[in-house]
C-alpha cells in the first residue's frame, strides 16, 4: 500500500513538473494577449514601447443609453460646443442634441429635424453641424444640397448652395459633407467629389473660392510617359489629381486641421503625401512636423508599420481630428480604430485603441472631438459613443505641457519627473526637461536630457547657447593662449637665429 501511494505521488510530481514546463515553453491566450498593450508609442528607433493610459474608457453611450425611442441609424457626424454634444444621426434624418450633465451621463436636451422659414424645412441626411461665437447654428444638410444658416431657435436665416464657378463640373450634385465656422462667420466646406481643396463661404454667403487643395501626387515615370500617349492613352490612365480631405477642425486660434485617408502607402512612406495638414488663412499647410527617428523624420500618419492581419490592411486612415487648448492633437484612425495623438512639434504624445467589440475599441470610428481634455469617439457601426477620460498618467503628462506653456519651466520640469518615475521610456518626458532646463539657461543640463533621447535639434539649440556662455567665461584664457601660440613660436624662432648668427660670427670663432 505504501509502495502504490509512493507511485502515485511522485506520478502526480512528475505531472506537475511537465505541465509547469510546457507552461513556461507555450505561454497562455492572456500572456500572447499582452504582447501589445492598450496605450503605446514609438521610441527613436522606431520600436513599439508599452505605454501606461493616457485615457480609459469613463462611458460608452448607446440609443438605449441615452433613451432615444428611434434608435441611431448610420450616424456620421460629432460636435461638441460648451457642454453640449451633437450626433448627426444621418439615417434618421436629424441631429440630436446632448447635454452632459455629469461626468458620466448624456441626456437628450433637444431633436433638431426641421428648420422653420425655409423649404424644404425637414433636414435629409444631415452630416455636420458648427455654431458660431455669436450663437448661429450652420448645418451641412447633405441630403437637400445646401448647408443651412438659422439662429439659436432653428430660425432659417440663410443657406449656402453649390458653388457657381467655371472649374466645377455643374453636372455633380452639391453634398456638403464637413464644416467649420470661424470667428467672422465665414464657412469651409468639404463636399463630397470636390477634390479643390475646402470650399469658403464669406458671412454673407457668397462664395470666395478654394482653400488649401492637397498637392497632387504622380509619378515621374507616368509623367513622361503622359507627354508622348496618345489621346486614347491618357483616357486609360489615371489623372494626377489633388485628394478629398475626409474632415476638418478648427481650433482655438483659427487654424484649420484637415485630414485625409485617401492616401496610399507609398506616398506617405515617400514624403509624398499629408495625412494631417494644418492650413493658415491663405491654405498653406503650417503642421510642425519635428519628431525624428533612427531613419529620418517621425511621419504624422499613424502606425509605422501597415503589415496584414486582424481583418485591416495597409495605412491608417484617418477619418477626423480635432485640437486640445495646448495645441495637442488627436486623429481618429478608422482603418485600425486608433488615436494618434501628437504635440505641437509633431511629436507622437500616445497611441491607443484598436479594432473590436470591447469598450475602448471599434468597428468603424467616424467622428471625434473633445470636451476640455476628454475625448468623444462616434461609431458609426456600433451607433455608440465612447467617452475617455485622462488616467492619472495622462494628467500629468498635460499638466506639465500645460505648465511649460504658462512659462513654469521649473514646475513643468518637476511634473516631468513624475512622468518618468511613472514611466521611464516615455520619451516626451526627458525632452519635456530638457525644454525646461533650456528655458531655464541650464545648457549643460539640457544637453545631458536631449541627449538620451537622440533629439539633435534641441540639442544643437542647446550646445550654440552653452558655447556662447563658455567662450564668453573663458574669452581671457583663449586670447591669452591665442597670443601665446602665436608669439612663441616667433620669440624661438628669433632666439634660434641669433644663436646661429652669434656661433657664426667671427669672434666666437676667433675665441674657440
Amino acid at each position: 500500500m505504501i509502495k502504490q501511494i509512493t507511485r502515485i505521488g511522485a506520478f502526480a510530481l512528475a505531472t506537475a513538473t511537465l505541465v509547469a514546463a510546457v507552461t513556461v515553453l507555450v505561454p497562455t491566450a492572456p500572456v500572447q494577449a499582452a504582447d501589445r498593450s492598450y496605450t503605446y508609442n514609438y521610441d527613436y528607433w522606431g520600436d513599439v514601447q508599452d505605454s501606461p493610459d493616457l485615457y480609459s474608457v469613463c462611458k460608452v453611450f448607446t440609443s438605449s443609453d441615452l433613451k432615444l425611442e428611434k434608435k441611431l441609424l448610420n450616424p456620421q457626424g460629432l460636435y461638441v460646443h460648451d457642454r453640449s454634444v451633437f450626433i448627426c444621426d444621418t439615417g434618421n434624418n436629424r441631429i440630436i442634441e446632448l447635454e452632459r450633465t455629469a461626468r458620466e451621463s448624456l441626456e437628450v436636451k433637444r431633436i433638431i429635424d426641421s428648420v422653420s422659414g425655409v423649404e424644404p424645412a425637414t433636414l435629409a441626411g444631415p452630416t455636420d453641424i458648427a455654431i458660431s461665437e455669436e450663437g448661429n447654428v450652420f448645418i451641412a444638410d447633405k441630403g437637400n444640397a445646401r448647408i443651412l444658416k438659422c439662429d439659436s431657435d432653428l430660425n432659417y436665416i440663410s443657406e449656402y448652395l453649390k458653388p457657381n464657378d467655371a472649374t466645377l463640373d455643374q453636372s455633380i450634385p452639391f453634398a456638403p459633407n464637413k464644416l467649420v465656422v470661424d470667428s467672422a462667420e465665414r464657412v469651409y466646406c468639404i463636399a463630397t467629389g470636390i477634390n479643390k481643396g475646402l470650399i469658403k463661404y464669406e458671412e454673407d454667403g457668397s462664395f470666395s473660392g478654394f482653400v488649401g487643395a492637397t498637392p497632387a501626387s504622380y509619378d515621374f515615370k507616368q509623367y513622361i510617359w503622359k507627354k508622348f500617349a496618345t489621346q486614347e492613352q491618357l483616357a486609360k490612365m489615371e489623372a494626377f489629381v489633388p485628394t478629398e480631405y475626409d474632415n476638418i477642425f478648427m481650433d482655438r486660434r483659427g487654424f484649420i486641421y484637415a485630414c485625409t485617408g485617401s492616401v496610399s502607402q507609398e506616398d506617405l512612406k515617400a514624403g509624398k503625401a499629408d495625412a494631417v495638414r494644418q492650413l493658415n488663412l491663405l491654405g498653406d499647410d503650417i503642421l510642425v512636423r519635428n519628431g525624428v527617428y533612427y531613419d529620418g523624420k517621425f511621419p504624422v500618419y499613424g502606425d509605422l508599420y501597415m503589415g496584414d492581419g486582424g481583418g485591416y490592411k495597409g495605412p491608417s486612415y484617418f477619418s477626423d481630428v480635432t485640437c486640445f487648448e495646448n495645441d495637442v492633437f488627436v486623429c481618429l484612425d478608422k482603418n485600425r480604430g486608433r488615436l494618434f495623438s501628437y504635440d505641437d512639434q509633431g511629436k507622437l504624445v500616445f497611441c491607443c485603441g484598436g479594432n473590436g467589440n470591447m469598450d475602448g475599441y471599434f468597428r468603424m470610428p467616424v467622428a471625434m472631438d473633445h470636451m476640455d481634455y476628454d475625448l468623444l469617439v462616434l461609431d458609426q457601426l456600433d451607433c455608440a459613443i465612447t467617452l475617455f477620460t485622462q488616467t492619472d498618467f495622462g494628467a500629468q503628462v498635460f499638466e506639465a505641457m500645460d505648465l511649460f506653456d504658462q512659462g513654469k519651466y521649473n514646475e513643468s520640469q518637476h511634473v516631468w519627473e513624475e512622468v518618468i518615475r511613472t514611466d521611464g521610456n516615455y520619451d516626451l518626458a526627458y525632452i519635456g526637461i530638457g525644454r525646461a532646463y533650456l528655458r531655464q539657461k541650464d545648457y549643460k543640463k539640457a544637453m545631458e536630457y536631449f541627449e538620451l533621447k537622440y533629439d539633435a535639434d534641441n540639442y544643437a539649440k542647446a550646445y550654440r547657447q552653452y558655447r556662447k556662455i563658455w567662450v564668453e567665461e573663458h574669452i581671457v584664457t583663449i586670447v591669452v593662449v591665442i597670443v601665446l601660440l602665436l608669439v612663441i613660436p616667433l620669440v624661438i624662432g628669433r632666439y634660434r637665429y641669433l644663436k646661429y648668427k652669434f656661433e657664426t660670427s667671427d669672434a666666437f670663432k676667433y675665441d674657440n
